[in-house]
């Protein structure tokens, strides 16, 4: 799954089932490699389109997985190729399952102190063999080169084989790209999804999700953070697609690629 990709929009997308993609992940960091997983959704396709340098730090990442629905509907529109959507609020309560299983060390990067204090308390009922190598909350600032390479360190020397990076996108990508080849293991910004798992927000329920409305529910907890974010990322993520669409019959020799 990690070189499986098609391209949506301003990312590429890796094709697979979602069972395909936990192997993948799982693979990378029981052989350590130094590697990064973007969960991609509406507003990474639309911040990589505005931003270049941030399209590359996507294009760079070894998984993308279609976090949001409207994603895996735009490549079933586009390609004709019937995609799962590979959602991160999934993702991390089976990587935590798998690990465990396996006995891989996992680590959590960024949040509050508050938010790892209650992650450490949910995974010692919910996950009681999972093997945490560490949590670490940094400053709400850029860090130093000097403090990166500390924190590289600090990450190696816990010796984790997954490390769940909760910075929010564009953040967290950008933290991984920068990380990559420094850091021991398979990184992956698993962004809001740590506050719902350990139950410090509410997930959207399954009809929502399955109707490409997720963002609404999340829209109504947040109203004052996310109103711009959403309207104007959404109504831009629909010209893209629509033209996207308009280029299919013009040329379709491109999605046939």
């Amino acid at each position: 799954m990690t070189s499986n990709k098609r391209f949506l929009i301003s990312i590429p997308i890796s094709k697979g089932t979602y069972k395909e993609c936990i192997k993948s992940i799982v693979e990378l960091g029981t052989k350590k490699v130094s590697s990064y997983v973007c969960v991609a959704n509406v507003h990474m396709l639309v911040e990589a389109h505005q931003d270049t340098d941030f399209a590359n730090v996507v294009k760079n990442a070894d998984i993308i997985t279609p976090d949001g629905m409207p994603l895996a509907k735009a490549i079933k529109s586009l390609y004709g190729i019937k995609q799962e959507r590979i959602a991160g609020m999934d993702l991390l309560p089976d990587l935590l399952k798998k690990a465990e299983q396996d006995n891989l060390g996992v680590y959590f990067y960024g949040g509050t102190t508050e938010m790892l204090d209650n992650t450490k308390s949910y995974l010692s009922i919910n996950y009681p063999a999972l093997r945490i190598s560490g949590v670490y909350s940094p400053p709400f600032r850029s860090l130093s080169a000097k403090e990166e390479a500390e924190v590289a360190k600090k990450i190696n020397d816990a010796a984790p084989s997954i490390v769940f990076v909760v910075l929010g996108c564009p953040k967290q990508e950008k933290w991984m790209s920068a990380m990559k080849g420094k850091i021991d293991a398979v990184m992956i910004g698993v962004g809001g999804a740590l506050p719902v798992l350990v139950g410090m927000q509410k997930r959207a329920p399954g009809w929502m999700q399955k109707n490409s409305l997720e963002w609404l529910f999340r829209l109504c907890q947040e109203p004052n953070r996310l109103f711009k974010r959403y309207f104007v990322t959404n109504t831009i993520f629909l010209i893209l697609y629509y033209r996207a669409l308009l280029n299919k019959f013009l040329n379709k020799s491109y999605y046939n690629s």
